[in-house]
C-alpha cells in the first residue's frame, strides 16, 4: 500500500479556478486571424493585478515578473476564452501566482504562465510586506478604500 503524502506546492497550485472570460473580438485579431499574443497577456496581467489586490489586501500592487509565456494554441474571432489564476507563494512583500488559458467550449489550453510576481509597494512606492501566507477565497481582503 502506497503511503500518503501532503499535496506538494505545485499539485496545489494545478488546481486554477477560471474566474475571468473573454470573448475574442475583430480587434483582439493578429493578421493571421487568430488571437493576438499581445492582447491576452495584457488580459492576465489585469486580472493578475486584480487577483493580487484582492490577496495582498492593497490596491498598490505593481508586476515584477513573468516567467517563460507558453502558447499552446490559439483562439479565433468569436472564441470564448477563460482565464485563471492561483497563487503559489506568498513572500514578504511578493506574491507569485501561475496562470492558464484556455478555450471556454473545448477546455483547449491556450497559454501557461508558471510565474508572475506581483510586489505589494506601500504609500512611498516601495516594497512593503503584506502580512500574509495563505491563499484567502472570500473577500475579506479588500482594501478599505475600494470597499466603499
Amino acid at each position: 500500500m502506497q503511503e500518503s503524502t501532503p499535496q506538494s506546492t505545485q499539485e496545489a497550485a494545478a488546481e486554477i479556478t477560471f474566474r475571468t472570460r473573454r470573448w475574442v473580438r475583430p480587434e483582439d485579431l493578429n493578421p493571421n486571424g487568430t488571437l493576438f499574443g499581445g492582447s491576452l497577456l495584457k488580459w492576465i496581467d489585469e486580472e493578475a493585478a486584480i487577483y493580487a489586490i484582492l490577496q495582498l489586501g492593497n490596491d498598490h500592487v505593481v508586476t515584477k515578473y513573468m516567467s517563460e509565456i507558453n502558447f499552446v494554441a490559439s483562439a479565433r474571432q468569436g472564441d470564448l476564452v477563460e482565464m485563471g489564476l492561483r497563487a503559489v507563494h506568498f513572500g514578504r512583500t511578493s506574491l507569485t501566482m501561475r496562470a492558464e488559458v484556455r478555450n471556454m467550449i473545448t477546455k483547449d489550453k491556450i497559454l501557461t504562465i508558471d510565474r508572475i510576481v506581483f510586489v505589494n509597494v506601500g504609500d512611498d512606492g516601495r516594497p512593503a510586506p503584506h502580512g500574509y501566507s495563505e491563499i484567502t477565497l472570500t473577500r475579506d481582503r479588500i482594501p478599505a478604500r475600494l470597499s466603499r
